[in-house]
C-alpha cells in the first residue's frame, strides 16, 4: 500500500485529526509526543505563523527518531510554494483551507496526498475532477450536519471531514458520523490556546483520549 493509501485509511480509522499550531517549537514537538501517547497516529500543523516551517522540520525529525509510526500532516497550504516548501520539509500530505489548484498540482506531483477545503457543492465536484479522494468541509460550524446529509449522496466516492465548531461532546460529534463524515477535525476546542500556554499537556491527553473512546463507541 502506497502512503496515500495509507493515510486514506488511517484518518477514518482514527475517526478524528487532531491540529493545532504554537509558535514556540518546544510546545509544539511535545503536544505531538502527547497526542502519541494518548495513540494518535497522525496529526495537522497547522501552517499560521512564521515559525511553522522551522517547528515543522523539528516535529518531523521527531517523528523520524521517537514516534514510530507516526504522519504528520500540514494545514492552510495555500499555494504551491508553500506546498513545496512542507513537501521538503517531509510532510507525509497537505490540507488546504479551501480549493487551490497549484498545491493539488505540486501533491500530484509529489505523489503526496492533498485535502482541499470545501464549502459548495461546486468546489467538491472541482476537488473530484483534481482528484481529491478526501474534503475538508470548512468552515464546519457554518456548513453543519444537515448541508452533509443532503449532499452526501452526490458523492459516494468522496470522503468527508468537517474542521471548525466540532465540538467534544458525543452529541455533536455523533450528528457528524450520522450525517456520513469519514473524521472529524479537531483544533482549539481539544487543544486550545490556554493548555498550550500552560503547557497542560495532561489535560490535552486526558481530551484526547475522552474524543477516542467517543468516537470508538459511535462506531461500535
Amino acid at each position: 500500500m502506497d502512503k496515500k493509501a495509507q493515510i486514506l485509511a488511517l484518518i477514518p480509522q482514527q475517526g478524528f485529526l487532531p491540529l493545532y499550531f504554537y509558535k514556540d517549537t518546544e510546545v509544539s514537538l511535545e503536544v505531538l509526543r502527547t497526542l502519541y501517547r494518548a495513540g494518535v497516529k497522525t496529526v495537522e500543523y497547522t501552517n499560521r505563523g512564521e515559525a511553522a516551517l522551522k517547528n515543522f522540520e523539528a516535529m518531523r525529525k521527531l517523528c523520524d527518531t521517537e514516534l514510530n509510526g507516526m504522519y504528520l500532516g500540514v494545514g492552510t497550504i495555500k499555494n504551491a510554494q508553500q506546498a513545496q516548501a512542507f513537501i521538503d520539509a517531509g510532510a507525509d500530505y497537505i490540507i488546504s483551507p479551501g480549493l487551490v489548484e497549484d498545491a493539488a498540482a505540486v501533491a500530484d506531483k509529489n505523489n503526496i496526498l492533498w485535502v482541499p477545503g470545501c464549502m459548495t457543492p461546486t468546489e467538491i465536484i472541482k476537488a473530484e475532477q483534481l482528484g481529491a479522494k478526501f474534503v475538508k468541509l470548512f468552515p464546519g460550524n457554518i456548513l453543519g450536519t444537515a448541508f452533509l446529509s443532503a449532499i452526501k449522496e452526490l458523492f459516494p466516492e468522496v470522503m468527508f471531514m468537517p474542521t471548525g465548531g466540532v465540538d467534544l461532546d458525543k452529541e455533536n460529534i455523533a450528528g457528524w458520523f450520522k450525517a456520513g463524515v469519514s473524521a472529524v477535525g479537531m483544533g482549539s476546542k481539544l487543544i486550545s490556546k490556554p493548555l498550550l500556554e500552560q503547557k497542560d499537556y495532561g489535560k490535552i491527553e486526558g481530551l484526547t483520549k475522552e474524543v477516542m473512546e467517543i468516537i470508538k463507541s459511535i462506531k461500535a
